[in-house]
């Protein structure tokens, strides 16, 4: 089946992960994808804590479904090249520093002046026009700034970080529906092209609930509270018999009743301290006393079992190999197998949200030899054999001969 954006045509001036994963969520839901990388590569190719006989595995899921042009947009003839791929695209998506893709003569103003049709989609750490535009725009610092990182942790210790950039994949989804909310005024109401400015500060930001209303109305500042929030009880992480960690919610009247029963211990559900939502929110310690010494009684598994019998939430806090060996993810989609071509067969995550008309796939592994698609790319533009062999000859561009 066709995905929702075939048709779409994307030029990919991404690197690291902001801009990158902007372009395989769109890939994925069938747009057709350009990625253009500097003659030495996208820096994700070698990127990554593991690799695989030599190479990274995380780049064969950050440049799936994509073609590689690697240009040299700091040469005033490739930049051209890539400035005619650009006027021909539905959407220009770019996370460089503000004003780099301005210096280059493929900026917003430069592409829709010549394409007023396009998308131009921009991922930046701060935001395109504000004070902040200029500091460099990482996942951490957005973090921090947002006071997303503040609220992280537990209370008199360092905020840790999450261990994936959460920032970066934040902002990629902010700027995805963007361009989504973009595409469909521009097909439906002739809005025409526009520009979507996503930044990992305001995607952090807008994570924070109520935190900027409880402060200047409720005088309180909001302070990270470690694996629970404060008076949402009982709602915390309880150790099994079997050393695992184990989520168990029961934070709302019906389910305390249901948690009670199958702890053995239905009297609590009617005792004055527990049996309401605020109650229970002053004495959430008590709690966690008596649900964790009871949980320590039981494996993960029984755990899991019994309260999902009982209609309590329960899940364990899964790793990789908990996850992989769990049916429901393949059962799901949410990990498919792929042939790369480096790797050969291996798993991957899959392609979400799913469609049930017009779901996304993924129909091309990731290119590893950078510029594989240089040569054909330029000659579906009209560019002379000829004059890409002589760009190759001068390194402004990568091009398999």
């Amino acid at each position: 089946m066709r995905g929702p954006l075939t048709n779409v045509r994307v030029v990919e001036f991404g690197q690291l992960i902001a801009g990158p994963l902007v372009g395989t969520l769109l890939g994925d839901f069938g747009a057709e994808v350009i990625k253009v990388e500097p003659p030495n590569g996208d820096q994700m190719r070698d990127w990554g804590q593991v690799r695989h006989e030599g190479k990274t595995l995380w780049w064969s899921v950050l440049a799936r479904n994509k073609r590689s042009v690697a240009l040299d947009l700091k040469d005033p003839e490739t930049a051209a090249l890539a400035f005619d791929l650009a006027v021909r695209a539905d959407v220009v998506v770019e996370n460089f520093r503000p004003g780099a893709m301005e210096r280059w003569g493929l900026g917003p103003e430069e592409v829709l002046a010549a394409n007023p049709g396009c998308i131009y989609a921009r991922v930046s750490g701060y935001g395109q026009e504000s004070r902040y535009r200029d500091r460099p725009g990482f996942a951490s610092g957005g973090e921090a700034i947002s006071g997303l990182r503040y609220i992280n942790g537990y209370p008199g210790e360092a905020p840790p970080r999450g261990g994936i950039s959460l920032g970066d994949s934040l902002a990629a989804w902010s700027a995805f529906q963007g361009i989504l909310l973009a595409l469909y005024a521009r097909d439906t109401q002739g809005a025409g092209g526009q520009v979507v400015d996503a930044a990992i500060l305001d995607a952090c930001f807008a994570m924070t609930e109520s935190l900027i209303p409880d402060y200047a109305l409720g005088g309180a500042v909001r302070e990270p509270s470690g694996s629970r929030l404060p008076r949402i009880a009982p709602s915390n992480v309880y150790r099994s018999s079997d050393d695992r960690w184990v989520v168990i919610a029961a934070n709302h009247d019906s389910l305390w009743r249901r948690l009670a029963a199958a702890m053995g211990r239905p009297e609590l559900a009617d005792d004055p301290r527990y049996s309401s939502h605020a109650g229970r929110g002053e004495h959430e310690d008590e709690l966690d006393d008596l649900i964790g010494g009871w949980a320590a009684k039981h494996t993960a598994a029984e755990l899991d079992e019994l309260l999902g019998r009982e209609g309590v939430v329960c899940a364990p806090v899964n790793n990789a190999a908990d996850i992989l060996a769990d049916p429901h993810f393949r059962e799901r989609g949410l990990i498919v197998d792929i042939e790369d071509e480096h790797h050969g067969e291996m798993p991957v995550p899959g392609v979400v949200p799913q469609l049930s008309g017009t779901p996304g796939s993924i129909r091309r592994p990731a290119p590893w030899q950078v510029g594989a698609d240089t040569s054909a790319v330029l000659e579906e533009l009209g560019v002379d054999p000829r004059r890409i062999a002589g760009l190759r000859e001068r390194g402004a561009i990568v091009a398999p001969s």
